[in-house]
């Protein structure tokens, strides 16, 4: 089990299995347990009762929130947003009494994407970096970078910036209110420009 440093913090209810990866400065909270084979980078945010599975994979400064399960077959790069009790699923048709543990389908959250409280994502896709899905989402594909998806099923809402907010775009150009940052959409594609 690793041990509380200056920079890294785990609760003494929280399990930390042997053979698990806990980079530096990572707070894990009350209740939450990190299994074996498990990777969490550094300076992440670990809430209270979350379970992240053998072979899950979160990069460095995560912040996961409260009621989460990262189950096997999730990859959640580097700066990415779960909310509270948001649901990631990791085989397609289950049933308790059918092992299906070498069917599970890989889901990726990509770099500086979020994922609303209550949101569920079935396994197999791929969010986008800097995507936003709302609350409540019920994702059942792909979603693009910089897209914002909401409802159930999920559907397309518009684009957002790297900072979250939504993008008006003009002539295929739109510039984030917070940061000032250029974006340019072409080709239902949207990239930042400067």
């Amino acid at each position: 089990m690793p041990h509380n440093t200056s920079d890294t913090l785990i609760h003494p209810t929280a399990v930390i299995d042997e053979g698990c990866t806990i980079g530096e400065g990572t707070r894990i909270w009350h209740f939450s347990h990190v299994m074996h084979g498990a990777r969490v980078g550094k300076s992440c945010n670990i809430g209270q009762n979350v379970v992240i599975s053998p072979g899950a994979i979160v990069g460095d400064r995560v912040k996961i929130q409260n009621n989460v399960s990262v189950y096997t077959g999730v990859t959640v790069e580097d700066d990415a947003f779960l909310g509270p009790s948001c649901v990631f699923t990791n085989v397609i048709n289950p049933r308790s009494f059918i092992s299906r543990k070498d069917e599970f389908r890989p889901t990726i959250v990509r770099r500086g994407a979020s994922i609303g409280a209550n949101a569920t994502i079935v396994c197999g896709n791929e969010i986008g970096e800097y995507a936003m899905i709302g609350a409540g989402a019920v994702v059942t594909k792909d979603v693009p970078p910089y897209s914002l998806w909401v409802g159930n099923p999920a559907r397309q809402a518009g684009w957002v910036s790297r900072a979250g907010h939504k993008l008006d775009f003009n002539d295929g150009m739109a510039v984030c209110p917070e940061t000032g940052a250029h974006y340019r959409l072409a080709d239902g594609r949207v990239e930042e420009i400067g």
